[in-house]
């Protein structure tokens, strides 16, 4: 084994964010390690975790269909009282606000 290849294993002070402090061993080189969150303020160890709601973003994505459905059928109204080139302007109208309701 070769010498004086390894890292200096010594015992550091982790301190978290919200004021809690925990000494471990490591081989970083400073003796202080500051951290965002730890295990007394972490919503998952606390118990104050958040599950996100999925039927709320299906009754977003069905409401922005609808929307799309709607202008679509306004579209469609339009282009048969047009005539002509009108009928033809429409339609491309049409085709574009549906093209931005989806995007």
């Amino acid at each position: 084994m070769k010498t004086d290849i390894h890292p200096e294993y010594k015992q550091v002070v982790f301190s978290c964010a919200c004021g809690a402090k925990y000494t471990a061993g490591s081989t970083i080189k400073n003796d202080e390690f500051h951290t965002e969150i730890c295990s007394n303020c972490h919503p998952f160890y606390t118990g104050k975790q958040k599950l996100l709601d999925t039927s709320g973003r299906v009754d977003k994505f069905m409401a922005k269909m609808k929307k799309a459905q709607e202008i679509k059928e306004k579209a469609v109204k339009k282009v048969s009282k047009g005539k002509g080139e009108g009928e033809k302007e429409a339609r491309e109208t049409a085709e574009a606000e549906e093209e931005n309701v989806q995007n």
